[in-house]
């Protein structure tokens, strides 16, 4: 097929996108047929220190099932891609073509579905703003070897890929005058950044996020690579160790991390790694639909349980509650959500407790009494001594340096 009459065939599937979701079906089986793959993937990087195969909705169970268990960490074309922001082969990201055919990728986890090439192309944030991902194609030994135009198609499917996942994000976000309501995105004492995702190796050194890394203060960089460097000799053994954790940075103000450290992860290299995700605002996960996620039915079951929590959080809902959103017993619920989303039930609710509370505390409007009411807090002690938790701020502190941040334009 010409390139011309491909950009063009592929512009008029994404065009189709209606609401607030992508035709992901039909933009696989445009890509399956234009490229000459087996099989295709939106692979996503998620705030749990993990990669994930978000999309299609239907995809080979094999190859899902091992990549989930293990071989995300091998999947060292998707990660180059990501890293060096351009389309990639997979036997282009080993020092040697005898080192890729030996590579546990190449013989555990393409081999066994009956996969001999594949290549990636980055995608911006498949699922989650500031997550970013990779749309990953294979090849059986018959499709042959992935060429520079073929490298050059996948990149152009991948740019305009995202420009379709935008405009869908984009129909999910609320009307400014709706933000305090739906838990939109407050004021922040935050620089805008790329990413959201820090991985440092054993050494403390950034292999991912350096960029960002860099708009940061210095005392909580500081703070990051120390923390990593703990973490990694506190390993003991174990494989991996997740927990969520909270760093200042030089206003006070705390930054709220899920820390995951893998003693090993081949797709960045040798030895340890540790994994800074911060966590998304509550306005970004409330972008979140069972749809983003068609490949892992399990995973796209828990959203509707964010959009509850989201909606329900200032009446301070049950766990049981929680979970019979989605039917399913609170303990399963819990271990569950927590392990594919990279935070608990208890701090996402939270998390919408304090989101509100900063819209209500820019608006102006109400009393620190009332903002504790609203934002379902006992009290106004209570309320303060949760938001300083938090944010490390008292809510009138935190309110005048974000007044200061925009611009002073509030006393």
């Amino acid at each position: 097929m010409a390139k011309g009459t491909q950009e063009s065939s592929t512009f008029d599937v994404l065009k189709t996108v209606r609401g607030e979701s992508v035709n992901f079906g039909q933009f696989f089986e445009h890509l399956r047929e234009a490229l000459r793959v087996s099989e295709g993937a939106v692979v996503t990087t998620l705030p749990r220190g993990s990669l994930q195969i978000a999309q299609p909705p239907k995809i080979s169970e094999s190859l899902l099932r091992s990549y989930s268990k293990d071989f995300h960490a091998f999947d060292r074309p998707s990660w180059t891609a990501i890293l060096k922001r351009r389309p990639v082969r997979a036997s282009d990201c080993w020092p040697s073509a005898a080192e890729y055919e030996n590579s546990r990728y190449r013989r555990e986890f393409l081999g066994p579905v009956g996969f001999q090439y594949a290549a990636a192309a980055p995608l911006a944030a498949p699922v989650l703003g500031g997550y970013p991902g990779a749309l990953t194609v294979y090849r059986t030994a018959e499709q042959g070897r992935f060429t520079e135009a073929d490298l050059a198609q996948l990149g152009d499917f991948a740019k305009q890929l995202d420009a379709a996942i935008e405009r869908a994000r984009g129909t999910r976000k609320p009307k400014s005058g709706d933000a305090a309501a739906s838990g939109g995105a407050p004021g922040s004492l935050r620089p805008q950044m790329r990413g959201r995702q820090f991985i440092f190796d054993a050494h403390g050194r950034p292999r991912v996020g350096e960029e960002d890394l860099s708009r940061l203060d210095e005392r909580l960089r500081q703070g990051m690579v120390q923390h990593a460097q703990q973490r990694i000799a506190q390993l003991n053994g174990k494989a991996v160790v997740g927990d969520r954790v909270t760093l200042p940075d030089s206003y006070g103000d705390l930054w709220v991390f899920r820390v995951v450290v893998h003693r090993q992860y081949p797709a960045l290299g040798e030895g340890a790694f540790v994994f800074f995700c911060l966590q998304p605002d509550t306005h970004d996960w409330g972008t979140l639909r069972p749809g983003d996620f068609q490949a892992d039915a399990e995973l796209a079951r828990l959203i509707p349980a964010l959009k509850f929590m989201e909606q329900e959080f200032h009446r301070g809902p049950t766990l049981g509650e929680i979970a019979r959103t989605v039917h399913l017993s609170p303990f399963h619920f819990h271990r569950r959500f927590t392990e594919l989303l990279g935070i608990t039930p208890k701090h996402f609710l939270l998390d919408c407790q304090i989101a509100h509370a900063k819209q209500e505390l820019l608006a102006g409007e109400k009393e620190l009494a009332e903002i504790a009411t609203a934002c379902g807090f006992a009290h106004q002690s209570h309320f303060t001594s949760r938001f300083k938790q938090a944010t490390g701020l008292t809510p009138t502190r935190w309110r005048r340096l974000a007044r200061e941040k925009k611009g002073g334009s509030k006393n």
